[in-house]
């Protein structure tokens, strides 16, 4: 009986000596200025989230460098078709940093028509931090967009191999490109109808240069330095004004002066296959960060293996501010949106004070 008491009390004792033992806090490795993280590979990122916060862009803002930061991480990793693999041709290494790698080939592509600034301003950073330009590209993009205000906070995932070929040409989508060979492409790529209308998401931050370089900056929203949902509704207004002298190939009307909109954007707004998605943006707002985080989450590993990647997202800042409510723009009415969901109603939204809404280019540093 004694031996059985005593047998009772060290089962118990030993008991409650588990919930101490696993609250014992995991490793967390040592890096510069007293921060810690997760895994030792992670440190060097928090020293390239320094050197790009400052002197990339500009003290943290959410400017020209952001928009192309973002617009490389798509255009470096879309080089990626299993089609072309299925017909024993190379069909590209994904988010491997070739597009840096081989800039002297890939940016003369036509689609990747303007990258070779953002590529020569972040090359020689990442070469100085001795990280990949695979990771780079997608580190930076992940950073920049945090510093939009409502932005997302997109997972980064460290240890990509420089060790890669060019993309092939023609597997970059352009604006002039039709809805069903933009799905296609992206199909190919592996993602649905829904996941490239939630990629789009990142055109609420962007302004184009080259399509018609006399008003490189020119925004395709109202509100680019906002992580927001008004760039779904913009899309949707009637476009009744050309902001340059004439249109030119991948343009089309604009609703706003200043503003600029792509071709591609007005189709796949309007088509069958994708405007429900599209307006789902304006309903719920509060959607468009989620989804646009989980499929650039896809769109970052793709042709790599992510489980031999390092989750390093806890270097990524957490984005300031809320998502912006959508409203229509000053001087615009219900009457002006070209509304293309059959499914569901257009969303009763508020009118911007004022008379009209007129929109200033972003500038360059």
């Amino acid at each position: 009986m004694v031996n059985s008491f005593h047998s009772l009390l060290s089962t118990i004792a030993l008991a409650l000596l588990v919930p101490s033992v696993l609250a014992v806090p995991a490793h967390r490795a040592k890096c510069s200025k007293g921060r810690t993280a997760s895994n030792d590979a992670c440190c060097v990122w928090f020293d390239v989230l320094d050197d790009i916060q400052e002197n990339l862009f500009d003290g943290g803002e959410c400017g020209e460098e952001v928009h192309e930061s973002l617009r490389l991480t798509f255009h470096d990793a879309i080089g990626f078709s299993p089609a072309l693999t299925r017909q024993g041709k190379f069909g590209g290494g994904g988010a491997d940093g070739s597009i840096m790698l081989f800039s002297d080939i890939e940016t003369n592509f036509a689609a990747n028509n303007g990258v070779d600034d953002i590529v020569e301003q972040q090359k020689p950073i990442a070469i100085k931090h001795q990280v990949s330009f695979g990771d780079f590209i997608q580190f930076a993009g992940a950073v920049g967009s945090s510093n939009c205000a409502g932005g997302p906070r997109i997972q980064f995932l460290a240890g990509r191999s420089n060790v890669t070929k060019p993309s092939p040409d023609h597997l970059v989508p352009e604006p002039f490109d039709s809805v069903t060979s933009i799905l296609a492409r992206m199909g190919d790529a592996g993602f649905k109808p829904d996941e490239v209308v939630a990629l789009l998401a990142s055109h609420s931050v962007a302004a184009q240069d080259t399509i018609d370089p006399k008003l490189a900056g020119h925004p395709f929203d109202s509100t680019p330095s906002d992580f927001d949902s008004q760039f779904f509704v913009e899309t949707l207004l009637k476009g009744t004004l050309i902001p340059g002298d004439s249109l030119h190939k991948g343009q089309v009307k604009s609703p706003l002066p200043g503003e600029f909109r792509l071709q591609s954007d007005e189709l796949l707004a309007r088509d069958s296959r994708t405007s429900c998605e599209w307006q789902s943006f304006i309903s719920n707002p509060n959607s468009m960060v989620p989804k646009f985080e989980r499929a650039m989450a896809k769109m970052a590993t793709l042709g790599q293996n992510p489980k031999k990647l390092i989750d390093c997202s806890e270097v990524i800042p957490v984005p300031r501010g809320r998502v912006k409510q959508p409203t229509l723009p000053a001087g615009k009415t219900i009457k002006d949106i070209e509304a293309s969901c059959r499914k569901a109603p257009f969303p009763r939204l508020p009118t911007d004070k004022g008379t009209f809404t007129s929109i200033l280019p972003v500038p360059s540093s």
